[in-house]
């Protein structure tokens, strides 16, 4: 069994300094945290991988095949593989739960 405290979590990704801390892998889900400061850049590409995202605070608008909506503390957002999509406007830190099934990067073919 695995067990984490957003808190712990938060923390951690802050030490880092990075964006985004991946908390959990196995092959058929991942798992991170993702945070963007207010005003900040969301730079993600598509990815190969369904993913979800759990908003824990903040607010920013969400753009995912070109559909716009506004977003804040407690929505769930599911995008599909291979769509194009990111966080902008954000008017609040935005910290999210991030989840990959299956597990971020582990579809992607290499050439």
């Amino acid at each position: 069994m695995h067990a984490f405290h957003i808190s712990d979590l938060l923390a951690e990704r802050s030490s880092t300094g990075r964006s985004y801390l991946e908390f959990l892998r196995v092959p058929a889900l991942s798992m991170g945290v993702y945070h963007l400061p207010t005003g900040g850049a969301d730079r993600q590409q598509p990815h190969a991988e369904d993913e979800v995202y759990y908003v824990v605070s903040g607010r920013a608008a969400f753009v995912a095949a070109g559909e716009r909506r506004d977003v804040r503390p407690g929505d769930v957002l599911f995008v599909e593989k291979h769509v194009d999509h990111r966080f902008v406007d954000i008017t609040e830190d935005l910290t999210l739960l991030v989840f990959f099934a299956p597990a971020e990067g582990s579809l992607r073919v290499s050439h």
